[in-house]
């Protein structure tokens, strides 16, 4: 326990993996005042840039990188997580009290338990945000929030490096992880799906491609500023939160001449959000049965259509 305590007050962070996010973490974690003791990546043209930036050693072996640090951060991608640990373990490259520290959202740090044998702790420590970039990842990272998970001995190692982030942070089980990623999934890579659903009915309109997006992206910063001002359930508005059965028979009438490739979409969404609206309370239950039954029967008709049994006489 005295070994984490000194883990803890340590600054020196070794980085295996030297994609956007670990150059992130390099970039931000050394202006903050953190030693990157070590980078190695698979590829030496990865590291350059952070060998650039902060002036860090470069090593040609991940072992030597272990060495280096107190905290040792794998960023690799995902599939490449299990051979790194079994390739440190073989090499008894970790040591009793040293943290070890993943960022996959989908992995718990289970992946990493035979640094274990070696008395090391592990952690997960995953930033809820999108990066496509590095510039954007270097921008976006601080002021993130994170999920940590893992070793509780060590979770002030994880802790500490969030607070240094100036972010906020949640534990997790290990064995929600998976749950926990599909809804980070869902908000971030499902938002996608949602607007390309709205910019296809657009252009199925003869809206060109590049106004759709213009003329949508106002509409989606709106909503987010309404879900973070007044919160889910209050931020939900359109026909189903008013109750307009009719509007939304007329959206389906529409799809089904002009798109009707769009249809079962727009309708398993409904039936998602007309509980939403009856949460809000501008709806009543029975409001809510009517557009379930709406989507439902649409739904089937969608079905039935797919297995070629519609008359569409």
């Amino acid at each position: 326990m005295a070994r984490i305590k000194e883990v803890i007050m340590s600054k020196k962070i070794g980085i295996i993996g030297a994609g956007v996010v670990g150059t992130a973490l390099g970039v931000v974690l050394s202006a903050k005042g953190y030693e990157i003791t070590g980078v190695y990546d698979i590829r030496s043209e990865s590291t350059r840039q952070l060998v650039e930036r902060i002036g860090c050693t470069e090593y040609v072996d991940p072992q030597d990188v272990a060495h280096s640090a107190d905290i040792l951060f794998i960023t690799s991608n995902d599939t490449a997580i299990q051979g790194i640990v079994d390739l440190l373990a073989d090499c008894h490259a970790f040591r009793q009290g040293q943290a070890i520290v993943h960022v996959s959202g989908a992995l718990s740090s289970e992946i990493l338990d035979r640094a274990k044998e070696s008395g090391a702790y592990v952690l997960s420590v995953h930033p809820l945000q999108s990066f496509a970039d590095l510039d954007g990842a270097i921008k976006n990272l601080p002021g993130s929030v994170f999920s940590i998970e893992g070793d509780k001995a060590a979770y002030n190692v994880a802790v500490c490096i969030v607070e240094t982030l100036g972010g906020e942070y949640f534990f997790i089980d290990r064995n929600a992880k998976a749950l926990y990623h599909a809804g980070a999934c869902v908000v971030s890579n499902y938002l996608v799906t949602v607007l390309d659903l709205g910019m296809k009915l657009l252009k199925s309109t003869g809206v060109p491609p590049s106004m759709a997006a213009r003329a949508l992206l106002p509409l989606v910063r709106g909503t987010v500023n309404n879900v973070e001002n007044i919160g889910i359930p209050n931020a939900l508005t359109g026909p189903i939160a008013r109750g307009d059965v009719s509007t939304v028979l007329k959206h389906l009438d529409c799809m089904e001449e002009m798109a009707p490739e769009l249809v079962k979409l727009y309708t398993l969404l409904g039936i998602y959000t007309a509980p939403i609206a009856r949460e809000k309370g501008t709806i009543d239950q029975p409001t809510m049965e009517e557009f379930q039954q709406v989507f439902s029967r649409e739904l089937a008709f969608v079905a039935a259509r797919g297995k070629g049994v519609v008359n569409y006489d």
